[in-house]
C-alpha cells in the first residue's frame, strides 16, 4: 500500500537530535562533501581510489552510513567506495515534509553523490529498502551502474511476512510484536521500537554489539522525522517488476532463510524477475548480513565485483 503524503503540522519533523559521539573508525575517509538538491544537503564519504568504484546505497532513514563500517575497510583495500547518508540521518539534512522521502528522492540523490564525487560508474550495494532505489537507477540510468547488489531486499512483490500486518495510524489494544509499528506506540516508547525492530533485523545468537549500535544510530533521527518518512512513497508491485525488466547490468540478490524483517520472498521474487540475476540463501543468516557476518558479505561483493572486474580483491592498493 502506497501512503499519501504525511503533511500534519503537529508532525513537523523536530531539529535533529545531537549526533552521539562517534566510535574510532577502522577507516577514516580520503574526501568528504555533501550535494544539494531542493534545499536538502546530502552528505557523502569517499573512500581509497581507482577503479571500480562501490557504491553503498543507504538503507531507510532508521540508520546512518555507518551501517556499513565493516564493508569499507576491507572493499577500499582494493578500489574505491563511496557512501552517504540518507536524508533524515546522519550528517544530512532532515526535511519535514514526507514526499522528500519518497524513492524517485532516494534515487536521486544517488545520482546527485555520483555526480559530486566524481564516480562515472559504480557497482551499487543495497541492502533493504534500498533495493528500490537501486532499481530505479540500475534501470533509469544504465550508463552508471555496472553492477547491483541487493541484500534483504524490500519490496512489494513476493511473499511478506504475515505478522507485520498491523495499521501503522490506529490505536492498538496490543503492543506484543509488530504492533509496535505504530505511530503511537513510537511517540510512547521510541526506545522499545528501536529496540525490537533491531532484535528483529538480528535474529543470529550474540548480536548484541550489532543491535546497539544501529539502535544508537536510530536515535539519532528522532521519532518525528521518522514519522514523516513512514508516509513517503515506495514502488508499487507494478512498478517494482517494470523496473526489474529494464535492468541489464548483472545482479546479485542475497537473502538469509531466517530473515525475520521480510522473509526471502521478495529475495526470491526479485532474483526471478531481473534477467540472469543470482540468488544466494545464506543458511541461519538475517536480515543485517553485512553487519552480523561481514566476512561472508565481504567476500559475495568482493567476487561478485571480480566478475565485472577481473582481478579485483587480489590486489591491494
Amino acid at each position: 500500500m502506497v501512503r499519501a503524503p504525511f503533511d500534519r503540522a503537529a508532525s513537523a519533523a523536530a531539529p535533529p537530535p545531537p549526533r552521539h559521539r562517534e566510535q574510532t573508525r577502522a577507516r577514516y575517509p580520503d574526501v568528504e562533501g555533501f550535494v544539494e538538491r531542493a534545499g536538502v544537503r546530502v552528505f557523502y564519504e569517499v573512500y581509497g581510489h581507482g577503479e571500480p568504484t562501490i557504491l553503498l546505497v543507504p538503507t531507510w532513514q532508521i540508520v546512518h552510513s555507518r551501517l556499513w563500517k565493516a564493508q569499507i575497510p576491507y572493499l577500499a583495500r582494493h578500489g574505491r567506495v563511496v557512501t552517504f547518508d540518507p536524508r533524515g540521518n546522519g550528517r544530512s539534512d532532515r526535511p519535514t515534509s514526507s514526499a522528500a522521502y519518497g524513492e524517485r528522492e532516494m534515487a536521486a540523490d544517488i545520482i546527485a553523490v555520483m555526480d559530486a564525487s566524481s564516480t562515472e560508474r559504480a557497482v551499487l550495494v543495497t541492502r533493504s529498502m534500498g533495493a528500490q532505489r537501486g532499481l530505479i537507477v540500475a534501470a533509469e540510468h544504465p550508463d552508471r551502474v555496472e553492477g547491483l547488489v541487493a541484500g534483504g531486499p524490500s519490496l512489494a512483490i513476493g511473499e511478506r511476512r504475515a505478522e507485520r500486518h498491523f495499521p501503522f495510524e490506529e490505536v492498538l489494544d496490543t503492543d506484543d510484536g509488530w504492533a509496535k509499528n505504530n505511530v503511537h506506540y513510537w511517540r510512547r516508547d521510541f526506545d522499545g521500537y528501536l529496540q525490537f525492530f533491531f532484535s528483529r533485523c538480528f535474529t543470529e545468537p550474540h548480536s548484541t554489539k550489532q543491535i546497539e549500535d544501529c539502535v544508537g544510530w536510530g536515535h539519532e533521527i528522532g521519532v518525528e522525522t521518522l514519522i514523516v518518512g513512514e508516509y513517503a512513497a515506495g514502488l508499487t508491485a507494478d512498478e517494482t517488476l517494470a523496473l526489474c525488466a529494464r535492468v541489464r547490468c548483472p545482479v546479485l540478490v542475497v537473502v538469509g532463510d531466517q530473515d525475520a524483517i521480510t522473509g526471502d520472498g521478495p529475495a526470491i521474487a526479485l532474483a526471478a524477475a531481473v534477467p540472469g540475476a543470482r540468488l544466494v540463501t545464506i543458511a541461519g543468516g538475517g536480515h543485517v548480513q553485512d553487519a552480523r557476518d561481514p566476512v561472508l558479505i565481504n567476500l559475495l561483493i568482493r567476487d561478485f565485483v571480480a566478475s565485472i572486474h577481473p582481478g579485483f580483491g587480489r590486489r591491494i592498493r
